[in-house]
């Protein structure tokens, strides 16, 4: 099968558009004797039939498995180096009660950023002791209640954040543990949105001005120094990229150790997953021990050593266990004009077909594709084809043209409407940057399991829209 000219270089028509590829869906995804797509033993039909679409769909299993994965991977890292980890999930992935008790019980550690993830971390019955919470912009009330709570960390973000919260601390007798969050300048190699430690962006404070913070934070008796925390993306496939911020992180660190104790470092999360073909993930235990030794080298050369180590994975936990079921609605070839250089041969012909495939949601319950030109995979979920691949483009239903959920993807080309079609890696930051835009009612998000399903997060109705306007029915 020749490829469209109009798909991406990376994107080669597949001899079977019907095959899952693993580490792109989760490990509980197969096709059933019939051909449907199954998620770890509950059909999409029938999860369709009784969840209605769009519906997300969480893998418990194999979540709890990738938390296992990760958090012993860095322990045994640490281990070798001759310390000890602490592994955060990142709750703005994805974050329910339910899924808070699953990374709970699997012995991680919770990082929230907003009073509504730790209200939803504390209604988990999440141990206090256990959380972390960011935030460029901390409200005075969110201080004092993390505080109050017993919150095991707060990251300080900002010169004035440490007043703030030392006042909440002293007001309510504590000591509060507080990490210092670090801009360290690296670059990690992903949309510019998602790289957090260049210097011209909101989070942190430069390197330079960091031993006048701490000494500002040493001069509080109501706050306790947990050490430097650095975060330098999302998506993160390039390893170099934490080496090169540990080195940066341990030279400070270790300058700090001569006013006092600073017995942690936390270099943040980003690890990328696969969400197309193109998408090469190396093991997490290749990650974790490059991390961890990176650090131990750095600190053997100041002979210093090496400080508890801290990592926030939150996507690469959830988001190989999710994927998005939609029903497939209208369906239309676009003739598209081929420009010279997209042309696969002299004489070829001048136009190409983009079949354009619109299913019952968008951007309303994946905003990814819209915010950073995400790429995403797709398989028709309800059936097996036979027909040869086609070139397609997953359309929401929104106004908007950039209203895109797989950008390029190739279908068996008898894709119809009815279909069910299912988009994998969708488990983190699609419920987490939900919306309601054109009104459309947001999702809800089941778990399954063991050939069982149970809803974790309620899906809105209409009447949940039309409940917050007080236009409705006035008296």
């Amino acid at each position: 099968m020749t490829s469209n000219p109009l798909a991406p270089e990376w994107l080669q028509a597949p001899s079977d558009a019907n095959a899952l590829h693993d580490g792109i869906w989760s490990s509980g995804a197969a096709r059933t004797a019939s051909g449907e797509l199954a998620f770890a033993g509950v059909r999409a039909s029938e999860l369709a039939e009784r969840y209605g679409t769009p519906l997300y769909v969480v893998d418990e299993q194999d979540a709890r498995a990738r938390a296992h994965r990760i958090r012993t991977a860095f322990e045994a890292a640490a281990s070798d180096v001759g310390t000890t980890a602490k592994v955060y999930y990142a709750g703005k992935a994805f974050l329910c009660t339910e899924v808070a008790r699953w990374m709970s019980e699997d012995g991680l550690h919770l990082d929230v950023a907003s009073g509504g993830e730790l209200a939803v971390a504390l209604a988990a019955g999440v141990d206090p002791a256990l959380l972390g919470f960011h935030g460029n912009n901390k409200s005075i009330a969110e201080i004092d209640r993390a505080v109050q709570a017993g919150v095991g960390a707060i990251v300080i973000d900002s010169w004035i954040e440490i007043e703030r919260i030392a006042d909440a601390a002293a007001r309510h007798g504590r000591v509060q543990a507080v990490r210092l969050r670090v801009n360290s300048g690296v670059h990690a190699h992903t949309h510019d949105y998602l790289a957090t430690a260049r210097e011209d962006q909101k989070f942190g404070i430069p390197l330079a001005d960091v031993p006048s913070h701490v000494d500002r934070i040493r001069s509080f008796k109501s706050l306790r120094l947990l050490g430097l925390h650095s975060h330098i993306g999302s998506q993160i496939f390039n390893p170099s990229g934490f080496a090169e911020a540990a080195e940066r992180l341990i030279a400070v660190h270790a300058e700090l150790l001569d006013g006092g104790e600073i017995p942690e470092l936390n270099l943040g999360g980003g690890f990328g997953i696969a969400y197309t073909v193109a998408d090469e993930v190396a093991p997490i235990e290749e990650v974790t021990r490059g991390i961890a030794e990176a650090v131990a080298r750095a600190a053997g050369a100041r002979g210093i050593p090496v400080p508890v180590l801290a990592i926030e994975p939150g996507r690469s936990i959830i988001g190989p266990a999710g994927a998005t079921l939609y029903e497939v609605g209208t369906i239309k070839d676009v003739v598209v004009a081929l420009e010279s250089e997209e042309r696969t041969a002299p004489g070829s012909s001048s136009t190409a077909i983009r079949k354009y495939v619109s299913v019952d949601g968008g951007m309303s319950d994946n905003a990814r594709p819209a915010l950073y030109e995400a790429d995403y995979s797709a398989r028709i979920a309800s059936r097996t084809s036979d027909a040869d691949p086609a070139l397609v483009r997953v359309a929401g239903k929104h106004c908007e043209s950039g209203d895109l959920v797989v950008l390029a993807e190739y279908l068996p080309a008898d894709i119809a409407p009815g279909d069910l079609l299912a988009v994998p890696a969708t488990g983190a930051y699609c419920f987490s940057l939900s919306s309601n835009y054109n009104y459309l009612t947001r999702p809800p998000v089941v778990a399954v399991r063991d050939g069982e399903a149970r809803v974790i997060v309620r899906g809105e109705t209409e009447d949940d829209l039309l409940a917050r306007d007080p236009g409705v029915n006035p008296r």
